[in-house]
């Protein structure tokens, strides 16, 4: 159960309660010297981080509780007896396929071993083509990742994109600067599955020598990868080129054998994210002997089904990217693994189930109005603002207005009946529901793009902006304390939710969705005055961030997280404003628990972060998460908030103190 309201919990049934738990907050620390403290020091003193997490916070805690409501309808599907080929048989089937542990542990790696025996039979690199199409089929990625999107230019179409893929270790910075406890990991990890695979026998290599090549060609890939920065550039990332066009970059892989394989549509037009890679790559395959490429691919299947096949298996696979990776001290239990399994692979059918069961219809309606007031409060923020000239605010409000809401769940469900779920085996229905989605995703390129498509999933608990569409999503499972409260006084909830919808409006407007005109294609619609203001603006966020050190001797990158720290930013101020205007319609309370209204809300905000966490996962986060950590979500970024300063009174010399000339301002 959550523990975000527990002083709300012994009032009366159905009377309005502050949304704030007392029992939170560390009141021995000063709010103008560490906010995050005070806010949530009793929550983090109360909720020792479990050894199965890496971070644990109240974000973690209210997917856990999801996650429990899911493994209940989960259950209750495999007790029933459901019709053939419905969503409740392949939930029921897929779930007791991944529980039937002993059946799991007997199969060891029977289901990877076809494709690895073709791996391990390819005779030349003429044949890498249908073989990478095929295993890109089952959810494999080597080298490239291919999929479908819609056009940076016509945002109405779908076309196929490429984009760099592959990397076992995900970032490349673990091979560009390697530290001798993840390398070595990492290779008696190889060693370990790729005895355990039996590829040694299929391959004929010793296991030591396919890790080291693995490495190898893995360091070299790194090597050519752009980095994340780039790859968050919308204009660097558009690079739509016909299929021939592409083609012409890598002769290594025939692009137009391999999009004919995999896509039933004809595709005239791709969009390679990054030309330079996959010219490079080209060369890196031609360098690179063919037994280096094999036991590079067979490494890509290993790796990628190692959670999902025997113990021995799992526990080799957590051992490294668990422990050494992250820091966690135990691997989830089998149930949570397998509900979170079926739960990802099958989002809308779970979902389906799900909001049925859990989620309140008027929980939607009071969603919807708080979004409505948000953008409102957007809306007057851009109008007012001193740095945009007159033609570019028109154009940024003409954007708003047109932002798409998306609230608890799809209209329309999605058909599944064409996905075949078998009691065989837990990985056998994991491969056949990537080809599945792979079929679906790719059958869309060339089609206009569905506007009530869903990019996640009713049980997920997070929220998005997708930037081609122009729309802001708030699924089911995030409408709950501690970020909506249904029983709460509204300032708490503008505090959370309302700060969470002001952040996915304000990624319209961040240094990535900035560059999409109201309609999603990238478009320049800034002149050159404004492009400078925000520029320098937004540089404030990226000098402040990169001077927080998140452990010593490693700082906050804020070039990589600048678009999560304005959208936090322009988040807290917009709700701010909305609830200032909420507050006139007569609806928000103002003392409650000891605290006004406005303070409620901060400290609502602040309670969202709280958590503890691993100093290996701060620093794998720092590297891979465009997010800044959650305590600077809030010490980092309140010192930025006017209404912060107001309300808790902050003086030159606190630590959460910054002079107004310092503070970015933006949205």
């Amino acid at each position: 159960m959550l523990c975000a309201c527990n002083s709300s919990e012994k009032k009366k049934k159905g009377e309005i309660v502050s949304g704030i738990s007392l029992e939170n907050l560390d009141k021995s620390a000063d709010p103008v010297e560490d906010f995050y403290q005070y806010a949530c020091g009793g929550w983090i003193k109360n909720h020792p981080r479990p050894a199965e997490y890496a971070r644990y916070g109240s974000f973690d805690q209210l997917a856990a509780s999801t996650e429990n409501q899911l493994h209940k309808l989960m259950e209750d599907a495999a007790k029933k007896r459901n019709g053939a080929n419905t969503n409740a048989q392949k939930i029921a089937d897929f779930y007791i396929c991944g529980m039937d542990e002993k059946a799991v542990n007997k199969q060891k790696a029977m289901f990877i071993q076809p494709m690895l025996k073709k791996i391990a039979e390819l005779k030349t690199k003429d044949e890498l083509t249908s073989l990478i199409a095929e295993m890109h089929d089952y959810g494999y990625n080597p080298f490239f990742s291919f999929f479908a999107a819609a056009s940076p230019n016509n945002s109405s179409l779908t076309i196929a994109w490429i984009a760099q893929d592959g990397l076992g270790l995900g970032e490349r910075d673990y091979y560009l600067k390697p530290t001798d406890k993840i390398k070595n990991g990492y290779l008696s990890m190889m060693k370990n599955l790729f005895t355990l695979s039996e590829y040694t026998k299929l391959s004929g290599a010793a296991a030591p020598q396919l890790a080291t090549s693995v490495w190898q060609i893995e360091s070299e890939l790194a090597n050519v990868f752009i980095d994340k920065n780039e790859l968050r550039d919308p204009v660097k990332t558009n690079n739509v080129m016909t299929l021939n066009e592409a083609s012409r970059l890598i002769g290594n892989i025939d692009l137009r054998s391999y999009v004919a394989r995999r896509t039933p549509n004809k595709v005239e037009e791709v969009n390679v994210m990054n030309p330079g890679y996959i010219n490079k790559l080209d060369m890196l395959i031609e360098s690179q002997s063919l037994d280096v490429v094999k036991a590079y691919l067979a490494w890509n299947v290993i790796c990628t089904a190692s959670p999902y096949l025997s113990s021995e298996f799992v526990n080799a696979h957590f051992n490294f990217y668990g422990k050494i990776i992250s820091g966690k001290e135990k691997n989830k239990d089998r149930w949570q693994l397998v509900v979170n399994t079926v739960s990802t692979l099958l989002g809308e059918p779970v979902g389906q189930l799900y909001v049925e069961q859990y989620f309140p219809p008027e929980a939607k309606e009071r969603m919807v109005k708080m979004v409505r007031n948000l953008k409102d409060a957007l809306a007057e923020r851009i109008q007012n603002n001193n740095w945009m000239t007159e033609q570019t605010k028109k154009q940024a409000l003409d954007k708003l207005s047109g932002v798409i809401v998306k609230v608890g769940y799809p209209d329309r469900w999605r058909d599944y009946s064409k996905l075949t779920i078998q009691k065989d085996g837990y990985y056998a229905n994991i491969l056949r529901v990537n080809k599945f989605e792979s079929q679906y995703q790719l059958s869309k390129i060339g089609k206009p793009i569905d506007p009530s498509v869903w990019y996640m999933s009713p049980q997920t608990v997070n929220a998005y902006y997708e930037p081609s569409t122009n729309e802001i999503c708030f699924p089911a499972a995030i409408l709950q304390p501690p970020f909506f409260n249904m029983n709460a006084d509204d300032a708490a909830n503008y505090g959370a939710i309302g700060v969470v919808i002001g952040h996915e409006l304000t990624h319209g407007f961040d240094d990535q969705g900035r560059h999409y005109d109201k309609i999603g294609n990238v478009a320049d619609w800034w002149n050159e005055a404004d492009k400078r203001n925000f520029n320098q603006r937004t540089q404030v966020l990226v000098n402040y961030f990169n001077a927080i050190e998140v452990l010593p001797g490693l700082h906050a990158d804020g070039q990589f997280t600048l678009g999560e720290n304005i959208a936090d930013n322009g988040g807290l101020n917009t709700s701010y404003d909305a609830l200032q205007r909420a507050k006139t319609q007569g609806t928000i309370r103002d003392m409650m628990d000891g605290f006004n209204a406005d303070q409620r809300f901060f400290l609502a905000y602040a309670t969202v972060w709280a958590n503890t966490i691993t100093d290996q996962e701060i620093e794998r986060r720092t590297k891979v998460d465009p997010h800044s950590l959650g305590k600077w979500r809030v010490n980092g970024t309140l010192p930025h908030v006017d209404a912060f300063h107001q309300t808790f009174g902050t003086k030159a010399g606190n630590k959460m103190y910054l002079a107004p000339n310092k503070r970015a301002r933006i949205w």
